[in-house]
């Protein structure tokens, strides 16, 4: 009898087997082979779920604590970024609490003229937001046909909608821009705080995290960490700030040109959104053709100066930026393109200039954590 149930499973097993060959065969798969061990790939995937969701549980708390979180991790960036000048004070003799206080207004009194110069354009701007729809409505005419076509196409798919044609609303879009870029007053305190008291014990800090650890190993690697962070952040910010200031004059210099008004505050916004990749030019590029449009009574006018600022992008995005930047400060372009885009989806305009120092501070943490131990290959 045991004979006889033995030799029936054998049956069944060839049997399964057979028609896992005969369904790999038509997949065309090579000689698949049944996995051994399933309770490692069951204990790996347990692993694999339980890190997934402290990756979300993880996005879902940084989201949730954006009022907290978003000031107080600038503040940190910036301070970051004036470690090496901080350490300069000292060297120098400067006691600690006037060097902090000395960087601390120099980023205020940085803010404040960003500000000024930006308030009042924006204001002017948004207050004749009706006139602006109007008259970029009229300059567009020579899309009517296309975008009747569009009309049309819409109302064939979806009958029951409203035909209202082209309706622009400049507040509605603006809107949800300037909940982000300007923050609470709560939060400006939260930032120009923790930049002040970071500044004032950022040695006391940097003591505190290396003596947390017990190895002299560790304790080294964490000072090699903090060190490389602050070199890399305020080499990298400082390249990119002197590109942008360039960037901003150029934009200046277009504006005032081309005839546009407020050529100050054009230059100002490109010398902001140029620290945004990628995204941030053609942020400016948009601006510009806007404020074009609402300007000149042609469109051929109006696309003059975006026109000249597109060509200046070009030209400083793909020779002068990789020209003064060098191999050793290039990131990854895929890379950075990503954290754009996850850091501007969890905290808006605000984690898109946050996105590449964020970056930055990774990169490093992780080449030091898990250095690299293959030789390269070369090209």
């Amino acid at each position: 009898m045991r004979t006889e149930v033995t030799s029936e499973t054998a049956k069944e097993r060839k049997t399964v087997k057979t028609r896992m060959l005969r369904l790999g065969h038509e997949l065309g798969l090579d000689s698949p082979d049944p996995v051994k061990n399933v309770s490692t790939v069951w204990r790996t995937l347990a692993q694999i779920s339980t890190i997934g969701m402290f990756f979300i549980a993880f996005i879902v708390a940084l989201y949730l604590a954006r009022p907290v979180l978003l000031p107080t991790v600038s503040a940190f960036v910036i301070g970051l970024m004036l470690g090496p000048i901080s350490s300069w004070f000292r060297r120098l003799g400067v006691p600690t609490v006037m060097g902090a206080v000395v960087l601390w207004l120099g980023v205020i009194a940085f803010c404040y003229a960003i500000v000024a110069l930006l308030t009042t354009p924006a204001v002017e701007w948004i207050g004749k937001g009706p006139e602006i729809a109007t008259s970029i409505k009229d300059k567009l005419h020579v899309f009517d046909h296309m975008i009747a076509s569009l009309k049309s196409l819409r109302d064939a798919v979806l009958p029951e909608s409203d035909n209202k044609g082209l309706a622009i609303d400049l507040a509605s879009i603006l809107q949800p821009t300037l909940i982000f870029v300007t923050p609470a007053v709560g939060q400006v305190f939260i930032f120009f705080g923790t930049l002040f008291f970071f500044l004032l014990g950022r040695a006391r800090l940097r003591h505190v995290m290396i003596f947390f650890f017990t190895q002299r190993e560790a304790r080294l690697r964490m000072l090699k960490i903090f060190n490389d962070v602050e070199y890399n952040l305020t080499t990298y910010l400082s390249v990119v700030a002197v590109i942008n200031a360039v960037v901003g004059i150029a934009a200046f210099a277009v504006a005032w040109g081309v005839g546009l008004p407020n050529p100050l505050a054009w230059g100002v916004l490109a010398f902001l959104l140029n620290f945004i990749p990628y995204i941030g030019a053609l942020m400016m590029e948009l601006v510009l053709l806007v404020v074009g449009l609402v300007t000149f009574d042609t469109l051929t006018h109006a696309v003059i100066a975006p026109a000249l600022f597109l060509a200046f992008t070009t030209l400083e995005g793909h020779f002068i930026t990789p020209a003064i930047m060098g191999k050793r400060l290039t990131l990854n372009p895929l890379t950075v393109f990503l954290a754009l885009i996850f850091w501007t989806w969890l905290w808006g305009p605000v984690g898109a200039f946050l996105a590449v120092p964020l970056l930055i501070v990774a990169l490093v943490a992780i080449n030091h954590l898990f250095p690299k131990s293959m030789p390269e290959l070369p090209e």
